[in-house]
């Protein structure tokens, strides 16, 4: 058994940080003495700071501080109304203000899902705060000098049609029409499915609403965690976590200027994918290692699905632990 932090986990403290405007909320786990670095771990769609609950106590072990924030629109952390205030150049300014609050050294950087899309944005604004980064499932996406929007990058990208439906409001007015719905949709994203084994979400459309109203327990989430989880989305509903999926053109102004840079990692990077990740399959990584000029370490997690931190938590830890520790080199030893 990997261990895991659980809801009200004594082992972190959760703060609270004005930045940009808008309140975050961030679980922030501390080792005993002085870490030797710390860790900011970015969370995806439609999750929390709690999905990383199996790489805290880990990190942890490696004498490492993290930070795990509810991103803007999650749980206890503000949820805005305008899509405008989503854009990754304001929200990782955002964090860039929070880390400099909670450590003045260099960060090891982590993401999953949107947080992975989020962490390489984060490391081409804000090199100068970042020692080395990682990514699970989430390829680097390099910002096109093309405008696209969302409809022709899914008539590019088929793998992404269900973004279509987060964007326009389907998903969120489904899921709001009753709290059970709520509960059965956390259920079926972490794998719960009806009695005859149908999903509440496909990558072609999105969430069906055929199926949300019979979905069973999760096989991955304990009932424990999916009541926290019922309990955080019910605070804003899904309409700040889908305001991601409606920022593409916002985000392609403004890294019109990184598109121009032709900018290489200059810090050494980690990518994870699954290979079972229907939305993020492991051909979009090929051809990686070109935007890396700190080097890219390319690991592919076999019979592993989108949820990897919490499907394969030892193997997640451990490619974590490896890569942590070619980084930290010296001063991780002299830790532990």
């Amino acid at each position: 058994m990997v261990d895991a932090l659980a809801p009200n986990d004594p082992r972190v403290e959760h703060k609270f940080a004005e930045v940009g405007g808008f309140k975050y909320h961030y679980m922030l786990a501390k080792p005993n003495g002085k870490p030797t670095a710390t860790v900011l771990l970015i969370h995806g769609w439609p999750d929390l700071g709690m999905g990383w609950r199996y790489q805290v106590p880990y990190l942890l072990s490696l004498n490492l501080q993290v930070v795990v924030p509810d991103m803007l629109g999650y749980g206890q952390t503000d949820a805005p109304d305008s899509h405008e205030e989503y854009t990754m150049k304001k929200m990782t300014a955002h964090l860039a203000e929070l880390i400099k609050q909670v450590t003045d050294e260099t960060i090891i950087l982590g993401g999953h899902d949107w947080g992975g899309l989020f962490v390489w944005r984060m490391a081409q604004y804000y090199p100068e705060l970042i020692r080395c980064v990682f990514s699970v499932c989430v390829p680097f996406l390099p910002p096109s000098s093309v405008r696209m929007a969302l409809p022709e990058l899914v008539e590019k990208l088929p793998n992404f049609r269900y973004q279509l439906q987060l964007a326009g409001g389907g998903a969120e007015q489904i899921v709001a029409k009753s709290p059970e719905r709520l509960r059965n949709f956390i259920n079926g994203i972490f794998g719960g499915t009806t009695p005859e084994g149908n999903l509440v979400f496909a990558i072609t459309s999105g969430v069906l609403e055929e199926n949300i109203d019979s979905i069973g327990q999760s096989p991955l989430v304990s009932k424990e965690v999916i009541d926290y989880y019922v309990q955080e989305f019910s605070r804003h509903g899904l309409h700040g976590p889908c305001n991601w999926y409606r920022t593409r053109e916002l985000n392609g102004d403004d890294e019109a200027v990184l598109a121009a840079d032709n900018f290489k990692f200059p810090m050494p990077a980690m990518l994870l994918m699954a290979d079972k990740d229907a939305a993020l399959p492991p051909w979009m990584a090929i051809g990686q290692e070109q935007h890396f000029a700190g080097g890219l370490k390319l690991e592919t997690i076999a019979d592993c699905s989108h949820w990897a931190m919490i499907q394969k938590p030892a193997e997640v830890n451990k490619h974590i632990g490896d890569f942590v520790k070619s980084v930290l080199g010296e001063d991780l030893k002299a830790a532990l």
